[in-house]
């Protein structure tokens, strides 16, 4: 069911709006450490190493934050989590900000961590419910699309500001950009009324589901694949193509223009033909990554072949959100909040995986694109099955309307 009167389909544009502002925020405080590793770690006086799980333990808090805080928010009003959430953001970059030392810091992003998974698995069901039900993805992507461009503007821009005055900087820019989403979505965000909440162990039961499962895992192994090569695209680019650390740069914002296109050509597809368009998105994403093992030797090939890759990575991202509302509507919340820490353990997956390949005596740089591809296909494998157990269950669902007469 979505809200259609009058008055509030006036507010709807601007409602999604405010929603993708506050994931913006919330996408460019967990990237824009990466830029600033060396600075932190000399001001905190802690190695290199100790300031990257910074954004390892960040993500593992996402994992562990959706299905605790999903669970027990259950009976609060949705726009009221909201707001909740966006000011525990804001709070929680503030603390980053006067953080005294490393703990504090590690502490800090704990906190931040754990109002992510849970506000974009809450964003998406508000999306959703906004829409007509022919442009529920479109409004997933315009969600989402914050998150996209928090990859190409927001990490780039906190990482110049940290570096132009200090590292503490971009917190409080980032709280600030809390604090406007928080004053948007408080005065455009319709109420809604709260639909009949499940029991804890009925949402949960969610997980006993095969499509479920098989949406869950898709999200992984297609993620998986991106953040396998995505994580040590900077020393492929100036060691493999060969270009210098400013070249990378601008490469990167390539690769960041394709996926604000992908992210919506995907759900512009997908509100058409939901599961058709995942899988020739993941398919694409896996051909991308494999022929980037050929192209990233020559600058001009690797380019054009980043790009793509950007379009079909972010073209996933509305469909596999919206596969799980679509296969978990009595539990929504939850659901959608288990698809963002999904999104977070491919991401911890892949970066994990790109570590063991260069450690690997046998492997190098070079061969991070073909094993990139080989994990994404297994996503494919996933939504091929996931589509045939689809016709297995309408058959069935068939016979049983035919032997009712």
């Amino acid at each position: 069911m979505y809200i259609k009167t009058d008055e509030k389909a006036q507010k709807l544009p601007i409602a999604l709006w405010a929603l993708a502002l506050a994931s913006f925020g919330i996408g460019t405080t967990e990237l824009v450490p990466m830029g600033l590793l060396p600075t932190i770690a000399n001001d905190l006086e802690v190695s290199l190493f100790a300031a990257g799980l910074l954004i390892s333990v960040y993500a593992l808090g996402v994992v562990v934050g959706v299905p605790l805080l999903s669970l027990i928010s259950t009976k609060i009003q949705r726009k009221t989590l909201l707001l909740l959430l966006v000011g525990g953001f804001v709070f929680g970059n503030l603390l980053c900000a006067w953080a005294p030392n490393y703990i504090f810091l590690m502490i800090a992003r704990v906190v931040v961590s754990f109002m992510h998974g849970t506000f974009f698995g809450e964003s998406y069901v508000v999306a959703a419910r906004l829409a007509p039900p022919e442009k529920q993805t479109s409004a997933l992507a315009l969600v989402s699309s914050g998150l996209t461009l928090s990859t190409v503007l927001g990490a780039p821009l906190g990482t110049y500001l940290g570096l132009t005055f200090d590292w503490r900087m971009p917190f409080y820019v980032i709280a600030g950009i809390g604090l406007v989403s928080f004053i948007a979505i408080a005065y455009f965000v319709p109420n809604m009324t709260q639909q009949k909440v499940a029991s804890l162990r009925k949402q949960a039961s969610v997980l006993r589901r095969p499509s479920v499962v098989m949406a869950l895992c898709m999200t992984v192994f297609g993620i998986a694949g991106v953040f396998t090569v995505l994580t040590y695209i900077t020393p492929m680019l100036e060691q493999l193509t060969r270009v210098s650390s400013h070249d990378v740069s601008a490469i990167l914002l390539v690769y960041g223009m394709g996926t604000l296109i992908g992210n919506f050509a995907g759900a512009k597809f997908a509100d058409k033909r939901l599961m058709p368009t995942l899988l020739v998105v993941l398919t694409l994403l896996a051909v991308v990554l494999a022929s980037l093992t050929f192209s990233i030797y020559h600058p001009i090939a690797a380019i054009i072949t980043i790009f793509f890759w950007g379009v079909a990575a972010f073209a996933s991202i509305p469909p596999l959100q919206m596969r799980i509302l679509e296969k978990s509507s009595d539990a929504p919340q939850f659901a959608s909040g288990l698809n963002v820490a999904a999104f977070n353990l491919g991401n911890a997956l892949g970066a994990f995986l790109g570590g063991l390949v260069m450690k690997d005596p046998a492997l190098n740089l070079s061969s991070l694109p073909w094993i990139a591809a080989f994990v994404t296909l297994i996503g494919v494998i996933f939504t091929i099955i996931s589509m045939l157990f689809d016709k297995k269950q309408l058959r069935r669902k068939g016979a049983l309307i035919h032997d009712s007469f």
